[in-house]
């Protein structure tokens, strides 16, 4: 790979990032906390080679369900914002996570979207038909095997985050709504209706949710689900000025 973010003259405007700021964005991590400890030792390689004045790294979502490691994952988002300026957007399998916590009806649909994976990295056995357990016995289990910090991380996720011509969230938006006025079930699940639309957004839609085998730019939006948990590739976008690279 050849790091050069330099901003180039261009014959029209492309969309940017304010001047002295560096944007990483990282796609669905879904428990792979190998390759999210591998993107991030790549992003401080490029701080120490490549300093900048400010930088953020955002990630996009679904950092659990799976994958193995979903209760490292998090562990590892919780000390890295110690030590960085991370944004951390919600994604679609952490709203599951939060609503079990207080509905045991959801158990049965997240656990066919990958939540017994997250069960099990927290020490949480689930219901199997040699072996079941109530949902509440389950979800009880899960409370308590869910330390604090973890939950006020999940909790406190983000829908969105603006960065200059850039909007990122989760899943998308619905197209002809405002970006300030959309709605959290189209920022966290929205697929067909926002893949498809070809029109402006207004601003560029930086998203994951829906995997592809390479990550997508088009001219109003790009994804950067990989499917990282089923290809062992997890995608960093990287925005400086209007510049852009992948690693």
């Amino acid at each position: 790979m050849t790091w050069n973010l330099l901003a180039s003259p261009q014959q029209e405007a492309m969309p940017r990032i304010p001047n002295g700021m560096r944007v990483y964005a990282i796609g669905d991590v879904h428990g792979r906390v190998d390759l999210l400890n591998a993107v991030f030792e790549r992003i401080d390689a490029t701080l120490r080679d490549f300093p900048i004045e400010q930088s953020v790294q955002i990630l996009l979502g679904d950092y659990i369900d799976r994958g193995p490691n979903s209760r490292e994952v998090i562990d590892t988002l919780i000390a890295r914002r110690k030590q960085h300026a991370i944004v951390c957007l919600k994604g679609n399998h952490e709203s599951y996570a939060v609503q079990l916590l207080s509905d045991p009806s959801v158990l049965a649909e997240w656990t066919q979207y990958g939540g017994i994976q997250t069960l099990l990295s927290y020490g949480v056995k689930p219901s199997t038909r040699s072996d079941p357990h109530p949902a509440e016995d389950i979800v009880r289990a899960f409370r308590e095997a869910l330390p604090a910090t973890h939950r006020r991380f999940l909790e406190g996720l983000a829908l969105s985050f603006t960065c200059g011509d850039f909007f990122f969230t989760h899943a998308g938006v619905r197209p002809g709504i405002p970006l300030s006025q959309q709605r959290e079930h189209d920022l966290l699940w929205i697929r067909e209706d926002f893949m498809l639309h070809e029109e402006d957004f207004g601003k560029i839609i930086v998203h994951g949710h829906t995997p592809a085998k390479e990550p997508e730019v088009r001219p109003n939006r790009i994804n950067i689900d990989t499917g990282a948990y089923a290809t062992g590739r997890l995608t960093c976008l990287v925005l400086q000025a209007d510049r852009r690279v992948f690693i």
